[in-house]
């Protein structure tokens, strides 16, 4: 094998290593996003909830969170209850201008005067707006009372939620912070959400935690190898005129201690061909 073809193999493997598939099954998993411009996975299945009747049977952890997220509506006058890609955890009645065969479909409502207002029923699928991670609910309570009458009719506009989220290494794994930014009408109302969830992972990785410590040592390692091996082939091959293996570096090195590991292993054999004649 000649030396030029062991580095277009490196090269490739590198190459490769830094390749993110297009048809990875986790870029379509609910709840989950990648990145156009990192390519690292964003897995918010960690800080959405699950209702008490579907953690029937299974192992919870005893910190598990009985109430959905919450955030202070300030001088809004009402305060939110919302989840993530998935619906509230309470059980929502009487909800203004929504049938109630999708009362259990609402993940963010309010309640003001008495009165249960949904901003917006289930999605799970984040997606990107530049380098922005967002979540959208729409179609929850008419923006205006007067027009609840009329909910049959298409043109009425509905109550929505926008969600962007904010990294924070330092939350718990599966802790969510969302804070009430505003509304201009009363119509749209934007949060941010403070999560670990939303620092980004590898495919193999996608629940936030990224590389490790261990992790980012070994592309260091990585990094400075290749870089040694194809530098030092280069000044051997241009300035030294070195041709075949002897333009790796420090040859003669890595042959004397190629022998010295051969001899031994012979000597080995023989003693224990030695051994074997007993």
């Amino acid at each position: 094998m000649k030396l030029g073809s062991a580095r277009y193999a490196l090269l490739f493997f590198l190459l490769g290593c830094n390749a993110s598939p297009s048809d990875d099954p986790k870029e379509d998993s609910p709840c989950v996003a990648r990145s156009p411009t990192s390519g690292l996975y964003f897995d918010l299945s960690a800080i959405s909830l699950s209702p008490p009747e579907l953690k029937k049977g299974k192992k919870v952890s005893p910190d598990a969170r009985e109430q959905s997220w919450h955030s202070k509506g300030h001088d809004y006058g009402a305060n939110f209850t919302m989840n993530i890609c998935a619906p509230v955890i309470e059980d929502v009645k009487d909800v203004v201008g929504v049938d109630s065969a999708r009362w259990k479909n609402v993940s963010a409502y309010y309640k003001k005067d008495g009165k249960t207002y949904s901003i917006g029923e289930q999605a799970s699928d984040p997606f990107f707006r530049g380098r922005k991670l967002v979540l959208n609910y729409t179609n929850g309570s008419p923006c205006s009372e007067e027009s609840a009458a009329g909910s049959g009719n298409s043109s009425i506009r509905t109550k929505s939620t926008l969600m962007t989220f904010l990294c924070d290494r330092d939350a718990i794994p599966d802790q969510a912070t969302p804070s009430f930014v505003g509304t201009m009408d009363s119509c749209t109302y934007f949060f941010e959400v403070r999560s670990s969830a939303a620092c980004g992972g590898l495919a193999s990785d996608p629940h936030g935690k990224g590389l490790g410590p261990g992790g980012v040592f070994g592309v260091i390692i990585l990094i400075a190898v290749a870089a040694y091996f194809v530098g030092g082939c280069a000044y051997q091959r241009t300035v030294m005129h070195q041709r075949g293996w002897r333009q790796c570096p420090n040859f003669s090195l890595w042959a004397g201690m190629f022998d010295f590991v051969k001899g031994f292993g012979c000597k080995t054999s023989g003693f224990t061909d030695g051994l074997s004649s007993l």
